[in-house]
């Protein structure tokens, strides 16, 4: 029987490239999510390729990193959503035109919840915001064309594909490529001293991790980050809101804004940046360059810097700097197809979590962990990049695993007697860790709460 869970494990540590000795990981079994695909080997597998680069960063070059744990359970539960609201409700995921469209030849999907991406489709469909209307207008345009009609006037949307088709499209090809982790050494700082951690039990106190990420894997990557120690300073737009993801993804983080369109506020960015050890960027590629804020200008305002970034669809080819979303990959790379193939379904079938967000997520996090270890041994910063798409190959090439009616998932739910957490909406209560660390317990000291909440600064204590 094929042990997929320890196979994909293997596929994310071998680009890695893990220093020193590679710890033990134990996978406990446990129930799988239903879907076409393993998902819920791919949360352990990633789950714990982070949990495994804590290991080493926190072993310090001793040889003797700790045992790594992963409750497949807690790993699938935390992939879906890891807050429980007590007395209140989280808003609504999707936008009321957000979703997938029947058109002359297929299907696609519209990806609405920002507000000016819900304009640009509206504009190209030239219909009000009312969901028959868009439905009725969508019928009448071939899939292909709406798609590269809403990119084209700044929205985003995504025709449904099979495997097949998207391997045979310059795109896939060009992903197909790619690697899982792409990872270049860069110039050196103040080379450390003394041990990786002054607390081991809390490996990233005093480290300072600058987000500059949006929905959904980069706060991911970042909120890990924050549950072992560090600083997590993330930084939105003026006018950025994702209501229904920010209690679940900023716990452990303050929240502040820049407009890094203005000079005075990317001066300030470049401060920030300047007494960072990491940034986790989600920006396009080209995009910083555009404002002035390119990967040389990182590297020269914080030598030795781990620079860790994603994009939807991948580094290379035609749709590099294509904008996207992990429900628009899963309908271009053929997953939502093979979905609606295997459940004999009359529309596409999705993963049931939001997977390839979630798991690039923690491949960042593992990055940034892996490149923190690198420069305590010579200084040296390092520049990874992740991708969505490349995340979603990993997981298609693992190969179709049906389990569409999925069970066993038990995460038991939060510990009543764990504390509460007072996030700024009422009181919540978290999921247990769904990675065990010997010796570096996984836990936060901030509340979530909203964005822009506090000023753009480290924090004092750090």
């Amino acid at each position: 029987m094929v042990d997929r869970p320890a196979l994909l494990l293997d596929a994310i540590l071998d680009p890695l490239g893990l220093p020193g000795t590679r710890p033990e990981v134990r996978l406990t079994p446990g129930g799988t999510l239903p879907s076409a695909f393993g998902v819920s080997d791919l949360a352990q597998a990633s789950v714990g390729a982070a949990g495994a680069a804590l290991a080493v960063l926190a072993d310090g070059g001793a040889g003797r990193p700790g045992a790594v744990a992963v409750d497949r359970d807690l790993a699938s539960a935390w992939f879906a959503l890891s807050i429980r609201p007590e007395g209140w409700d989280l808003p609504p995921v999707w936008d009321d035109v957000a979703g997938d469209y029947p058109t002359a030849d297929g299907w696609i999907r519209l990806h609405t919840n920002a507000p000016h991406h819900r304009a640009a489709a509206l504009a190209v469909l030239g219909v009000p915001g009312d969901r028959a209307a868009v439905a009725t207008e969508v019928a009448r345009w071939s899939a292909d064309g709406l798609e590269e009609a809403i990119v084209a006037a700044g929205g985003v949307a995504a025709a449904m594909r099979t495997a097949s088709e998207w391997d045979a499209h310059p795109q896939g090809a060009a992903v197909a490529v790619e690697p899982l982790l792409h990872m270049t050494r860069t110039s050196a700082g103040p080379v450390p001293s003394g041990p990786v951690a002054a607390d081991p039990a809390r490996p990233l106190a005093g480290v300072r991790v600058l987000d500059l990420t949006r929905v959904l894997a980069g706060p991911v990557a970042t909120r890990l980050l924050a549950g072992w120690g560090a600083d997590v300073l993330r930084i939105d737009p003026p006018d950025w809101d994702e209501p229904f993801v920010v209690p679940e993804v900023t716990l452990g983080k303050r929240c502040a804004r820049l407009d890094l369109r203005r000079e005075p506020e990317r001066e300030r960015l470049l401060q920030l940046l300047a007494g960072a050890d990491v940034v986790v960027h989600g920006y396009r590629p080209g995009a910083l360059d555009g404002l002035g804020l390119g990967d040389g200008t990182r590297g020269d305002a914080r030598p030795g810097l781990v620079d860790v970034s994603l994009d939807a669809y991948g580094w290379t080819g035609p749709w590099a700097g294509r904008r996207g979303f992990d429900s628009l990959v899963q309908m271009s790379a053929g997953i939502a197809a093979a979905g609606q193939l295997a459940a004999a379904a009359e529309r596409p079938v999705p993963l049931p979590v939001q997977a390839l967000d979630h798991a690039t997520g923690y491949l960042l996090a593992a990055a940034a962990l892996t490149g923190l270890a690198l420069r305590h041994q010579d200084g040296r910063g390092s520049r990874w990049r992740a991708s969505l798409a490349r995340t979603a190959r990993l997981l298609v090439d693992a190969g179709v695993a049906p389990s569409l009616e999925g069970g066993g998932i038990d995460p038991a739910g939060p510990d009543p007697a764990a504390p509460v957490e007072r996030t700024a909406w009422g009181d919540a209560r978290r999921l247990p860790a769904p990675v065990v660390v010997d010796g570096v317990p996984l836990r936060w000291d901030l509340p979530a709460g909203p964005l822009g909440s506090t000023d753009p600064d480290w924090a004092a204590t750090a």
